[in-house]
């Protein structure tokens, strides 16, 4: 089994915002292989399993907010026996230009929250991480209001470019193993 989550924060208000890009490639992933995301363990995410070639994946967005978001993952790998290298953790990332993805096997959180809170739970950088660039806010806007911010209307079709891509590179990181998804994905979209 795999496990795949998508970070963000709940409710309408922040649907569309930048930061919420991890949900949104999650739910495209569902979508695609016509599943639903529920509320899972405890009430704590929504989720939704799917089969992927011969693959069961376990989707997930947590219902807590982005800096909170660990919380919920180390108790889904301890419930289903995973090993922290069937963990896949989707975020946005402000260092990378607006539409580039980033697959890397470890790291740092980079500054971000969300990882910041994945990185404590799990007590370790050692897990799969997919980051999909939102590019820099301009020097006047402060870096929280820009995340928290819908896309603009003339970046929402690339949006869903990008977000086919990060499902794609989900599907592959899944059907044939890190390596080979980042060597394809890991360019500009």
């Amino acid at each position: 089994m795999k496990l795949i989550v998508g970070l963000g924060n709940p409710g309408r208000l922040y649907s569309n915002s930048r930061h919420n890009i991890g949900f949104m490639a999650v739910k495209a992933l569902a979508a695609k292989n016509k599943v639903t995301l529920k509320r899972g363990l405890f009430g704590s995410s929504l989720t939704a399993r799917l089969k992927l070639g011969n693959h069961t994946v376990l989707l997930v967005q947590p219902l807590t907010f982005m800096n909170l978001s660990g919380s919920g993952i180390k108790p889904l790998l301890k419930k289903h026996k995973l090993a922290l290298v069937d963990l896949l953790v989707i975020c946005d990332d402000m260092d990378l230009e607006l539409g580039v993805l980033r697959l890397r096997p470890e790291g740092s959180s980079g500054g971000h929250k969300g990882l910041d809170s994945v990185i404590h739970s799990l007590g370790t950088k050692e897990f799969a991480r997919l980051r999909i660039g939102v590019g820099r806010p301009s020097e006047r806007t402060d870096a929280a209001d820009y995340v928290l911010a819908p896309f603009k209307r003339i970046d929402l079709e690339k949006i869903e470019g990008v977000i086919d891509s990060a499902v794609s590179c989900a599907e592959s990181w899944i059907t044939q193993g890190l390596s080979e998804a980042m060597n394809n994905y890991n360019k500009r979209s």
